[in-house]
């Protein structure tokens, strides 16, 4: 049995592109003599397409395609055979759901067998409940003297030998075995984070020994709105060793003998990232890349402020698009630092992006000279000593209307620049540096912008150009500061990064209250002011643009928080 794994990067909705990269993949399989090829979840129609499977047009040309691709698969007895992911319409009933996440089993030009999806998450960023019909059966293919379970996605992630605690009452893969399959297959779309990038093969591994079958296991890549698919596909042996291994975080085909144990592995040269980091930044110019690229901006540009979050940012941003398609703006203040200009030109200069400086002092000016009167009846906060956030969030939004600006003047997407402990904690200007079309790094604790920028000033340092970081050295060394009035710093209003990243990890990531926290041994003054301000800026993170998940709970679909509410835990 001589199996391909078709990695492909499909697009919601575009039927034509789909079928053709699956056509290709066919091509090559048959080139390689494949028995099967394997490809992703609704690979016809593109994961997850959400309320579009809601319109009887967008299933009506799902189903269209699948008989096209039927026609064109194995019509001789020697020819592959393919496995795919499509929406099933399903006949009318007076209960349940119109349509089922399934897979066509095509051979000699018809489509042999369905198999339908059992296991349904509606957890985090999943809620396929709310569309589908769940599979019911064993789904087991005789396939040339071979029977093969089928299974999608989730369905396999309910082993209750590898987890302390299941999800789901029953195992499907369980329910293939005692069905009598040979041989173990999972289409899926699993999105990438940085703890299931490690957690999924174990997992898949270990699934291999318990049933003592063979596994194969492929998977989507490329970005699709919030989600970054890796990729990674892979096939197990009965004893859960891997046989082969595509790419992640790129398109692949990789071939399997399932009776040999014998496949492709692919190596760190040809795309595996060797850290957490380095597997982190490949997520995030993927995600860019196909945000981009998908909603029609081949350009974008960026605030350059001469910290670390922007600088991080625009590193990505070269990384998806090409230095040249990446335009960065600074714009000093009476308030910024000498420095900060210079670091920003002296890292576009290194990454090779057009650079531009706007000051944003001439309309900064004339909105304080308009608005002085009215600030004066108003009065100033009642806190003594507070700051002036008026003013200050009006350097912000100066520059988001900057910004927007030259976005709509060249046709280029604004990438905002807010990591997330800023988001969680409130620590933006809503309509300022919240203001963009994809928020980039707003799923990165701060500690972790060090880190990657550090891992890219690492490249740099072992590649072929070896020389003057990309990230100037200064950014990096610098206190993180807003600059929105004279000497402040980030640690005037939050703790610091170490400490408040901990606490954000374990509250929003783990679930842990504020009792829990401080049980945990994290002081009460700074549990109480975190928790506080997370709670109180729920509404600010409603409006932010979409922002790239790489963590177990990012902000965005997979959290799902009330604004208005008086739960103080």
């Amino acid at each position: 049995m001589r199996i391909a794994l078709g990695q492909i990067n499909p697009t919601v909705g575009d039927f034509d592109g789909n079928r053709r990269l699956i056509e290709d993949a066919i091509s090559a399989a048959e080139s390689g003599g494949a028995n099967l090829l394997v490809l992703p979840e609704l690979a016809v129609s593109g994961y997850p397409p959400k309320d579009l499977l809601e319109r009887a047009g967008f299933l009506a040309a799902a189903n269209a395609t699948l008989r096209d691709l039927a026609g064109r698969v194995g019509r001789k007895p020697s020819r592959t055979a393919v496995l795919v992911g499509f929406p099933e319409s399903l006949p009318e009933t007076s209960v349940g759901r119109r349509v089922a996440n399934a897979a066509a089993f095509i051979d000699q030009g018809q489509v042999v067998a369905v198999c339908r999806k059992s296991l349904l998450p509606t957890y985090d960023v999943f809620d396929e409940w709310r569309y589908f019909e769940p599979g019911t059966e064993a789904y087991v293919v005789n396939f040339r003297g071979r029977r093969i379970g089928v299974s999608i996605c989730e369905d396999i992630w309910n082993d209750g030998d590898f987890w302390p605690r299941r999800l789901y009452r029953e195992d499907p893969i369980e329910r293939l075995v005692k069905a009598g399959a040979q041989l173990i297959v999972n289409i899926a779309a699993s999105p990438f984070t940085m703890e299931k990038r490690v957690l999924r093969p174990r997992m898949l591994a270990a699934t291999a020994r318990r049933w003592g079958l063979p596994l194969a296991f492929v998977n989507q890549v490329g970005g699709q709105d919030d989600l970054v698919f890796d990729g990674a596909s892979a096939v197990f042996s009965s004893g859960g060793q891997v046989i082969a291994r595509a790419r992640e975080f790129a398109a692949d085909l990789v071939f399997a003998d399932v009776d040999a144990e014998t496949g492709d592995v692919r190596s760190e040269a040809e795309g595996e990232a060797a850290t957490a980091e380095q597997a982190a930044l490949q997520a995030l110019a993927l995600g860019t890349r196909d945000y981009a690229r998908r909603c029609g901006f081949p350009r974008a540009l960026l605030g350059l402020s001469g910290g670390i979050d922007s600088a991080l940012v625009a590193c990505i941003a070269a990384e998806a698009l090409g230095p040249k398609n990446v335009l960065g703006v600074a714009m000093p203040s009476r308030y910024s630092s000498a420095g900060s200009v210079t670091d920003a030109r002296a890292l576009a200069t290194s990454l090779g992006i057009d650079f531009e400086i706007v000051s944003i002092e001439p309309m900064f000016s004339a909105y304080l000279a308009e608005l002085g009167p009215v600030f004066g009846r108003l009065g100033m906060p009642d806190v003594p000593g507070a700051p002036d956030l008026a003013s200050e969030n009006l350097q912000a939004r100066v520059r988001g209307a900057i910004l927007m600006a030259l976005s709509n003047r060249s046709g280029r997407l604004l990438l905002t620049t807010g990591n997330k402990s800023e988001i969680a904690t409130g620590y933006c200007t809503l309509y300022g540096d919240m203001a963009g079309g994809l928020a980039v790094i707003s799923d990165v604790p701060k500690t972790l912008v060090y880190r990657l920028a550090r891992t890219i000033n690492g490249r740099r340092a072992a590649g072929p150009d070896r020389g003057t970081p990309v990230i100037p050295e200064s950014t990096l060394a610098k206190a993180p500061s807003a600059e929105l009035r004279p000497h402040q710093t980030d640690q005037d209003s939050l703790p610091p990064y170490d400490v408040l990243d901990a606490v954000l990890e374990a509250h929003l990531e783990q679930g842990m209250d504020s009792a829990a926290l401080v049980a945990a041994g994290f002081p009460p003054t700074i549990v109480d002011d975190v928790v506080r301000r997370v709670r109180l800026s729920e509404y600010k993170r409603r409006q932010m643009p979409p922002g790239l998940k790489i963590t177990g709970k990012a902000f965005g679909p997979g959290r799902r928080m009330p604004i208005a509410q008086a739960w103080r835990g």
